[in-house]
Parts: structure tokens; sequence; C-alpha cells
């Protein structure tokens, strides 16, 4: 007989794209002029752009090969990608930009990212 997993009933009964699109938009209406980098799911009715599948297949490629496997990542993420993340080339020295959540200040995150941020761009100046 099948049981249903307890912890299945506790979820909240939403969805979770829609909540994320709704507090998009929200935000997008109080900050109209400010550009939001979307991460999410991404638009799955057209192909994939050319960079993307290049980049999937290059990462495929070293993983089929014992000399460039490197199985999981660090788990704070690659420091290529962090820098990449928070400067646009390797002459700039520069974060874009650093927003810390209503529910999350007043708590010295935002301090520590700017500290973590910088030191991995190893810079005392932000």
């Amino acid at each position: 007989m099948a049981l249903v997993n307890e912890h299945f009933l506790k979820l909240p009964n939403n969805y979770l794209f829609s909540d994320i699109a709704k507090k998009v938009n929200a935000f997008k209406v109080s900050h109209p002029k400010t550009d939001i980098i979307r991460l999410g799911i991404g638009d799955v009715t057209r192909p994939l752009p050319k960079a993307s599948i290049e980049a999937m297949h290059k990462a495929v490629d070293e993983l089929a090969h014992q000399e460039t496997f490197h199985g999981y990542g660090p788990e704070q993420g690659y420091d290529f990608l962090i820098e990449a993340i928070i400067k646009n080339d390797l002459q700039e020295k520069k974060i874009c930009t650093l927003r810390v959540t209503r529910e999350y200040q007043h708590q010295g995150i935002g301090h520590n990212l700017v500290e973590m941020c910088m030191q991995q761009l190893h810079t005392d100046k932000p």
C-alpha cells in the first residue's frame, strides 16, 4: 500500500514561478528605471542561444575525459564565475549591483557581501 509523505502535505498551495512573477512585476512597478536580470527558468518557447549550447557542449566534453573531469564545484561557486558576475572584464573592478531584500536588511548581510566581493576582486576600494 502506498503512503503519502506527510511532509508533502505541508507544502503551500501556490505555484513558485507564479509567485516569483508577481514579485518581479511588483518590483518593476515600484522601480521602473531598474534593469532586471532574470535568472529563472528562461523562455522555453524559444531555442537555446548559440552561446549556451556551445558552453554546455564544452562542459560535457570536459566531463568526458579523466584529465578535465572535475565533478561537483565548490560550495560557494567557482572563482571565475563569481568574478564574471561581479565584474565585466579583468580590468574592471566594481560590483555592478548589490541589493539586499528588506527581510534581510539590518543584519550585516550587505556589508558582508561587499567585503566578500572586494576580497574576490583583490581590492580595498568598492
